[in-house]
């Protein structure tokens, strides 16, 4: 019985070992740690780069400061306030996260295939050269 308890420990410590050192694990948490640093550049571009010149177009309005207010503030309470423009500045922010992963997949898609096409050219054209070379053996 005594033996039992102490070999499921390490049996655990084991399994746990080969989990966390799987590479698909490591592979997954590189990915999380990837897009926390990509959301914050997508986050930067959206609010740095392409909300000033829209909000200049639409007459320098500031999303984030559309609110409807349901209920004043008072001396005892605060306002409450339905706070619209936040909203509408989340959707403009999954919009262009959503399109710059579309076309990030669209181009790593279009690498991927222009390197698969190089590949079986490689191998056809090694392959036609055997060929050349068998029928040429077979001529004489």
């Amino acid at each position: 019985m005594k033996e039992n308890l102490i070999e499921k420990p390490r049996t655990f410590l084991r399994e746990l070992r080969e989990f966390a050192t799987k590479g698909s694990v490591v592979d997954l948490a590189l990915g999380i740690i990837i897009g926390g640093g990509f959301g914050k550049v997508v986050s930067s571009l959206v609010s740095d780069v392409i909300m000033p010149p829209i909000g200049l177009l639409i007459g320098g309005v500031n999303f984030t400061d559309i609110k409807f207010i349901l209920r004043e503030s008072t001396e005892l309470l605060p306002a409450i306030t339905l706070n619209i423009g936040t909203f509408i500045q989340t959707l403009f922010d999954f919009v262009i996260v959503a399109t710059v992963m579309f076309v990030a997949i669209k181009m790593m898609n279009k690498l991927r295939r222009e390197e698969k096409e190089e590949v079986k050219q490689e191998e056809t054209s090694e392959q036609v050269l055997l060929l050349r070379e068998i029928r040429d053996s077979l001529k004489k």
